[in-house]
């Protein structure tokens, strides 16, 4: 069990998502950078789905009350243990009484914990993945507050620690550039329009969250009107409204919309931009699909290989 004594300014409860929903408007939620997610629980010797923590622009700070494990990964924050320097992307021991705290983020903007044998939550329509505007899952369908207890369940995995190397940790660019396939309404933009995605930079906006990367840029320029009847919504969809702004929606998505969709982000880029800070810029590249294919298969292959492979769900 873990004691949190201040639960920073977002934290939920993640597992890998809650597929199969959108039909009844639930979106899939899970976390925004899912390779960072899942690098934590194979540190500490979970399957690739158990249920840890996410966490925006600061961590946690919390105490457990067991022998246990903790990763913590994703953005670049300092990480104590009982006072001392402990590293990221790394197994952590922990004794009973032991107190951890995740600090800001210095690079990125979500931070992972993971802990051995995952946090201890009913399911909710097959998944343990907080949803906040629909109070659904996690703990009580709630961010973390002070004063939370949360059960671990039993540890089955190995205890060997261990440390991702270097060359695996991502790279939290200055400015990403984003990788894109232009659709599903391109052809409602002016030449223009399109020229200025994706050629400008956008800023993160600070109203962004996890429904939605709201950015700030070029207008892009519409050739028939912001508004169609309304569709499915993807992962990573490039809504424009009438202002000209991309809003790139996220794993907390509404699951359908009217506004037009200039460009779909490719999966394996949607962490890269869940890790973009308010003010930070990026770019977008238009890919093709077959392109788009191959770079879903490599990050696949990537990830698979990452901190000795894992249980996938």
């Amino acid at each position: 069990m873990i004691r949190v004594l201040d639960p920073g300014p977002q934290t939920t409860i993640q597992d890998l998502g809650r597929a199969g929903h959108l039909r009844e408007g639930i979106p899939p939620s899970g976390p925004v950078d899912v390779r960072a997610f899942v690098i934590a629980n194979r540190l500490v010797g979970n399957p690739d789905d158990a249920a840890g923590l996410e966490c925006t622009v600061m961590g946690p700070r919390f105490t457990v009350e067991q022998v246990c494990a903790i990763a913590v990964t994703g953005g670049d924050a300092a990480v104590t243990v009982n006072d001392a320097t402990a590293p990221q992307w790394a197994t952590l021991v922990l004794k009973p009484g032991d107190t951890v705290r995740v600090g800001s983020a210095r690079h990125g903007v979500r931070l992972y914990v993971a802990l051995s044998g995952g946090i201890d939550v009913p399911r909710v329509l097959g998944s343990r993945a907080t949803y906040l505007r629909g109070r659904l899952g996690g703990l009580e369908g709630r961010a973390l507050r002070r004063g939370d207890t949360l059960r671990l369940a039993p540890h089955t995995g190995p205890r060997r620690p261990r440390r991702l190397p270097a060359a695996e940790v991502p790279a939290l660019e200055a400015e990403p550039e984003i990788r894109v396939v232009l659709g599903p309404q391109a052809e409602r933009f002016t030449r223009d329009g399109l020229h200025a995605f994706l050629s400008s930079p956008y800023a993160m906006l600070p109203q962004s969250d996890r429904m939605g990367a709201r950015l700030s840029g070029a207008r892009v320029a519409h050739a028939k009107g912001h508004d169609i009847i309304s569709d499915g919504i993807a992962l990573g969809s490039v809504q424009v409204p009438g202002d000209g702004q991309p809003i790139v929606l996220l794993v907390d998505r509404q699951s359908t919309g009217g506004y037009t969709k200039v460009a779909t982000v490719g999966s394996f880029d949607i962490g890269r931009v869940g890790q973009v800070k308010p003010g930070q810029r990026l770019r977008f590249r238009a890919v093709d699909v077959a392109e788009a294919h191959r770079l879903r298969s490599e990050f696949e292959r990537s990830l698979a290989q990452a901190a000795g492979g894992g249980v996938s769900r």
